[in-house]
């Protein structure tokens, strides 16, 4: 075919969860349009603002095509065998004198959109050695993860909403029609949850904002942060209270009810109310509307997961399906069987939860990581165990993870640091050697995590839209050559397609022909069908049992109790809870050097009720500065009635106003890192997440702009090769 004629291509969105299917028509290397693909068997059709940006990022000027190393006169391209021969001596010579474990990694969000990095990234930890790994999943979903493991014996044996077919959705802490679910793959979430309206059902929020699902749901009720385990536990103890509960065809399975409903004696509607902030007659009432719908389901994610009882939040997000009948049942929330399946054959091993623990704050262990919140811990504390080398893959941690510009000041630390990125942003400026992968529309794709959360079976594979040039080298082929250069192995000549086609050939669908060159030939994607009920087949607990009561959560009632939650105790210096905010035209942090997601007007600002905005002299558009114990940050009010009464909303994913950075869209419209603010001593102490939403600040008004907060950084020089 012609370079001159019109070509379509089919892939997969990469940027979010969603999953979205794209029809793409360009001529050459020029993008003419960017739609959604209606035959998707699962998006049909949909397609959010995100997905046109991805033109943008192919032809990025400021995105990195060659190895940099740092130098005197600024930064100076590198041949890849000369960065990869470094890279290596580097990383032995710390192990050699100071351990395996002075190395650490730091895994950012888009590795979990990355298909070869998720297939190939097991290679290079065993290559690297290491304990000392982190990424964006504790700073996000770590409690799922845990209680699924805990409850069912799997991290990855998620509970996912069977929202196409509920008649009774509540939603806590969450805002999916901005999010398109998370944790819930769900690509069109508002014709989804107004095609429960439609068929008689209700959609019910509770969140301290009015957010966009909220203002499309049959009722919202406001919340006060960091109180949604009371409030949990309230429903949990009505349903026993007024005998609700109704297990269903899971009857038999069920290991601790008892000790349960011992548990949960103590938390009536009535005595968590005025720490909620709600009435306890909503409270029942919600309990009796759950457990009376034909079927039902809770959806619990960001709002009740990153705050410091987000463990206790999940265990009860669980709990409720469970006791309502509607876990593993149509309608309630299910269980998702990929082609390419997550879930290894376990049962009746030891959990991998708290078999090391962190060396300064004794942090546990899961999924072969430690939390991120103790990342700058790890590398600034001296004696044997410290981190003295890093290397952070596709993550921008400084934005991204709590108290940042702690974490700042540990990488500047480092002996030698290491990023592989296309960006030099705010993290990234701090290594000695920065190396570019593909991105985007160069490289083939297969969502190997995101199917494990659909609420759908569906599969898909797309292949690159365009080439690589030779010198460019894909995520998987850069952690393949740092592991041979590591070790000093020949290269066995293993490709990710190679892996998938072997993981979809051995999987749930195998027998039926499932294999990549059948994904190839369908480019639109094969439709596997609903969620069914599959749990006695998938659960890995060694005796089949859902463990309904496990005592690591029972005892973090104890923590919850001596919170001073239930005294409502407020914070007169820091008056204000602080929360985070999902837009639908950012994800996370790289998406802002997108001149299409970032045009028009800032979204970086502080929401705040009109009345506190009263009482402290605040104007829309007024600059703002809102201070913590940790820190402070200078943003424009934006007085919104969406909010509760004495809580803040802050976007998350700026702050793109630090020095020697390259990203030229970013800065000219830099916003401000809330991280800047948040606490990394803040966390779910059960699983050692972040705790970002329930941070205590104080607000106070600004006479005069202080320009600085929005100042554009300097540019790095970039030294002739």
């Amino acid at each position: 075919m012609s370079e001159n004629e019109t070509q379509t291509h089919y892939r997969t969105c990469n940027i979010c969860e969603a999953m979205c299917g794209l029809e793409i028509r360009h001529r050459g290397n020029e993008i003419l349009s960017i739609r959604g693909d209606n035959d998707d068997p699962f998006s049909r059709g949909h397609i959010c603002p995100k997905a046109v940006a991805l033109q943008d990022f192919y032809n990025d000027k400021d995105r990195l095509k060659t190895p940099l190393r740092r130098t005197a006169d600024g930064w100076q391209e590198i041949r890849w065998d000369e960065a990869f021969e470094e890279i290596a001596a580097r990383f032995r010579g710390v192990q050699e004198e100071h351990g395996k474990d002075a190395v650490g990694v730091y895994l950012g969000n888009p590795n979990a959109h990355n298909f070869g990095n998720a297939i190939m990234l097991p290679r290079f930890f065993k290559a690297l050695g290491t304990n000392n790994r982190y990424s964006s999943a504790s700073a996000d979903q770590l409690p799922h993860h845990v209680a699924s493991n805990y409850m069912l014996g799997a991290g990855m044996l998620i509970p996912i909403p069977d929202i196409d077919h509920t008649d009774f959705m509540l939603i806590i802490g969450a805002n999916p029609i901005v999010s398109n679910g998370s944790l819930m793959t769900a690509p069109g979430v508002g014709k989804r949850l107004k095609a429960i309206q439609q068929r008689g059902g209700k959609v019910v929020v509770v969140d301290p904002r009015r957010t966009e699902t909220a203002r499309k749901a049959d009722q919202h009720l406001f919340i006060r942060p960091e109180t949604d385990a009371l409030f949990m536990l309230a429903l949990v103890h009505t349903l026993f209270d007024e005998q609700l509960v109704t297990l269903g065809h899971l009857a038999s399975r069920i290991d601790g009810l008892d000790q349960l409903a011992n548990a949960v004696q103590s938390y009536s509607p009535e005595s968590v109310a005025e720490a909620c902030g709600m009435p306890a007659t909503a409270i029942r009432d919600l309990a009796r509307a759950m457990a009376a719908a034909k079927s039902a389901v809770c959806y619990s994610r960001m709002g009740a997961s990153t705050q410091s009882f987000g463990g206790l939040c999940q265990w009860l997000n669980n709990v409720l399906n469970i006791l309502t009948g509607n876990f593993d049942r149509r309608g309630g929330a299910m269980f998702p069987q990929p082609a390419f399946d997550l879930v290894r054959d376990k049962k009746g091993k030891p959990s991998a939860y708290g078999r090391h623990e962190s060396r300064v704050r004794k942090l546990p262990y899961f999924n072969n990581e430690f939390p991120v919140a103790t990342l700058a811990d790890e590398i600034l504390a001296t004696g044997d165990g410290q981190i003295r080398a890093m290397i952070t893959i596709a993550g921008n941690p400084v934005l991204s993870a709590p108290g940042g510009a702690r974490l700042e000041a540990a990488f500047k630390a480092l002996d030698f640091m290491v990023s592989v990125d296309i960006y030099l942003n705010e993290t990234t400026r701090h290594a000695d050697i920065i190396l570019p992968a593909t991105t985007g529309l160069e490289v083939p794709h297969f969502d190997v995590f995101f199917n494990s959360f659909a609420v759908r079976n569906t599969a898909k594979f797309s292949g690159p839209m365009f080439e690589k040039t030779p010198d460019q080298k894909h995520d998987w082929e850069i952690l393949r050559d740092l592991a041979l250069h590591l070790t000093g192995l020949e290269d066995d000549g293993v490709t990710p397609e190679a892996m998938l086609d072997l993981g979809l050939r051995h999987g749930a669908y195998g027998k039926q022909g499932m294999s990549l060159e059948k994904l190839k030939a369908s480019p639109h994607g094969v439709d596997l069908g609903p969620l069914q009920p599959c749990l006695a087949q998938r659960i890995q607990t060694g005796d089949g049992m859902i463990r309904i009561a496990p005592q690591l959560y029972l005892e973090d009632l104890k923590r919850l109790d001596g919170s001073g939650l239930l005294q409502a105790d407020r914070n007169s210096d820091h008056p204000f809870a602080m929360i985070g905010r999902r837009l639908p035209r950012s994800h996370n942090t790289w998406t802002q050097n997108s001149h299409r997601l970032v045009k028009g007007k800032n979204p970086c600002t502080v929401q705040i009720h009109s009345a506190d905005a009263q009482k402290l002299g605040l104007e829309d558009g007024q600059t703002a500065e809102v201070r913590s114990a940790t820190g402070a940050i200078q943003l424009p009010v934006e007085v919104n009635d969406d909010m509760f009464e004495g809580v803040i909303s802050i976007p998350q994913g700026w702050g793109h106003n630090r020095p020697d950075t390259a990203m030229s869209v970013a800065e000219r419209q830099p916003g401000v890192s809330m991280n800047d603010v948040t606490d990394c001593q803040r966390i779910d102490a059960l699983t050692g997440n972040a705790a970002f939403n329930g941070t205590r600040v104080a607000v106070r008004g600004l006479t005069d702009d202080p320009g600085s907060a929005q100042a554009p950084p300097n540019r790095p020089p970039l030294a002739s090769a």
